[in-house]
């Protein structure tokens, strides 16, 4: 291995930590409310969850009529 590919290696994994850790903290930063919900945005997590919930129920129902 030369020196200039072994600098590529080492450069390319220090970019890539780098990368991932702004990429998580961002992430966390957003998500971090405080755990202060309104009731407006449990609302809208209540109605996804249900919307997920037929979702799951409709392809349930449609593997079993395709059988």
């Amino acid at each position: 291995m030369s020196l200039n590919q072994f600098f590529n290696m080492l450069s390319r994994m220090v970019t890539n930590r780098l990368m991932n850790w702004g990429i998580n903290k961002g992430i966390r930063q957003m998500n971090s409310t405080g755990g202060k919900q309104t009731a407006q945005q449990r609302q809208r997590e209540k109605s996804a969850r249900q919307m997920v919930k037929r979702a799951r129920q409709a392809a349930r129902i449609t593997r079993r009529l395709g059988r």
